[in-house]
């Protein structure tokens, strides 16, 4: 039987949603997360389940049974490597190898980085839901580069806040179609779901705000090799302000990226790659950052189509030796 939490609801919180309520508590985690434990059933109001959008009144007892049940049916621990850059009590950040789903869902319920997350750490720590353990934010499956981790459900809502205020910083790298320019800017342009293809997403009038920073790194054949940084973070937001830019990602099958050469396709999967990420310590409050080195997929792109000065650039952009 799990632990059970009583709360009182003050009268700051009266008129609150439920949902708004606990996650504002920041112990059980964020709103997802508290919206998974209320599905569960693991939350009662003066006794009874209630729902997200239940309303709280002053002097109500809540209570929160800790813990969600057992890892969902099809989500397995696997003994996949995982490569950690870094990892205390509190966080996990890890390079994530494109080709990775990060959560199971259907069609993908085997190899995910849950998976992986499940036996490095013998299974879900305590709090956290069994089916997304800690996950912050989410890289798309054949996007590589850093991801940041929650080992508990205070560290969860602290990151998921920070994200909220934009205090997060990601830092990106793309190689992209034809010559980008300017050579700096800030792509605003909202983002909704494509009506035509539901799958996808798309500028369009009535999206969401979304933002993209960018500069240029180098520009070689017909194509630029870009660093972005995201201010919002909407679904293919990188993929999808490029594309509406004309310069699709190199690869990228959804937004018209995949072009063929002799035949062969340049890269087997979107040339896009989370290279940085700089956050708080959710207990020390220390300014963190940490670097995946670029996967060498694209180091092949870049040594095959960049000419014969392309070793020298690496050097010069990145400090190789």
């Amino acid at each position: 039987m799990s632990d059970i939490d009583c709360i009182t609801v003050d009268p700051r919180g009266a008129g609150q949603r439920l949902d708004r309520y606990l996650s504002a508590q920041v112990k059980w985690g964020s709103r997802s997360h508290v919206q998974r434990l209320i599905a569960a059933g693991c939350v009662h109001v003066e006794g009874r389940c209630a729902k997200p959008g239940t309303i709280v009144r002053a002097g109500q007892t809540i209570e929160v049974r800790e813990g969600l049940p057992a890892v969902p049916a099809g989500v397995e621990a696997e003994a996949i490597p995982l490569e950690v850059l870094y990892e205390d009590e509190y966080v996990m950040v890890i390079n994530k190898p494109a080709g990775m789903v990060v959560h199971p869902a259907p069609g993908h319920w085997q190899g995910t980085l849950v998976s992986a997350l499940l036996h490095h750490w013998q299974g879900p720590p305590p709090g956290l839901d069994p089916a997304r353990p800690g996950i912050v934010h989410r890289l798309d499956k054949d996007t590589s580069g850093v991801l940041l981790i929650a080992k508990d459900p205070a560290t969860l809502a602290d990151l998921g806040a920070q994200f909220r205020r934009r205090e997060v910083e990601k830092q990106y790298v793309a190689f992209v179609w034809g010559h980008l320019r300017p050579a700096t800017g800030m792509i605003s342009e909202p983002i909704g779901r494509n009506p035509a293809h539901r799958m996808r997403m798309a500028v369009r009038r009535g999206g969401r705000e979304a933002q993209t920073r960018f500069q240029v790194l180098e520009h070689f054949g017909e194509m630029t090799l870009v660093r972005l940084w995201p201010r919002t973070g909407r679904t293919h937001q990188l993929r999808v302000h490029l594309a509406a830019m004309g310069h699709p990602i190199l690869g990228d099958a959804v937004y018209g990226g995949v072009r063929a050469r002799r035949g062969r396709p340049l890269i087997a999967r979107q040339a896009l790659h989370a290279e940085k990420i700089t956050f708080r310590h959710p207990s020390t409050h220390a300014l963190l950052s940490f670097t995946a080195p670029l996967p060498a997929d694209m180091l092949a792109l870049w040594h095959v189509h960049g000419g014969a000065g392309a070793r020298a650039q690496l050097d010069n952009i990145w400090g190789f030796h």
